[in-house]
């Protein structure tokens, strides 16, 4: 039996490759996954997450910061001023979410700590992604109420930050009920 076939035995029996693998590739369930590999491995992604993430909170952040020196700024109103000083500080701490766990895991590493230091990033992740949202919405009411009537930029805001829920957040819980329901059946 070469690797292929071992590999397509360990398929679904629908003879069709799960969801996160192609064909021939079926992975192990986490539980047969050696601990130090799981490990490794959710380490990785949150590397590659982290990546995505940081990358848009760096860029946005950056606009936010030049905004404050533009001439049209000193003619905004309170409320815009107001939204910018939130936004602005959301955006720091969205930074600060989502750089910590290559803090974390350079000031730990060697420690023998990978169990918490993947528990404790996975959460900085979802808390930074959570802060960058918030930035985002921040930075589009901020925009908008410049460019169109505030009522509008309210609920056009309030539509992206719908938006953002559903896809973020409500699609990932959604597949994770109806993967638990697959595993039942």
């Amino acid at each position: 039996m070469s690797m292929t076939d071992e590999a397509a035995s360990d398929a679904p029996e629908t003879g069709r490759p799960c969801c996160c693998c192609t064909a021939g590739e079926h992975r192990t369930p986490e539980s047969e996954e050696p601990e130090r590999e799981r490990l490794n491995r959710k380490w990785n992604e949150i590397l590659q997450e982290t990546r995505v993430a940081q990358t848009g909170v760096q860029i946005l952040f950056g606009f936010l910061l030049s905004v404050a020196f533009t001439a049209h700024f000193h003619r905004l109103e309170t409320f815009d001023h107001v939204v910018y000083v939130i936004t602005v500080i959301l955006g720091a701490s969205a930074t600060g979410a989502l750089i910590a766990p290559v803090s974390i895991h350079r000031l730990l590493s060697g420690q023998r700590m990978k169990d918490h230091i993947v528990r404790v990033a996975g959460r900085l992740m979802v808390f930074g992604m959570v802060l960058l949202a918030l930035t985002i919405g921040g930075t589009l009411l901020l925009l908008l109420h410049v460019v169109v009537p505030s009522l509008l930029a309210e609920l056009l805001v309030g539509g992206v930050m719908l938006w953002f829920a559903v896809c973020w957040y409500g699609l990932p819980a959604w597949l994770r009920r109806r993967s638990a329901r697959d595993d039942q059946a």
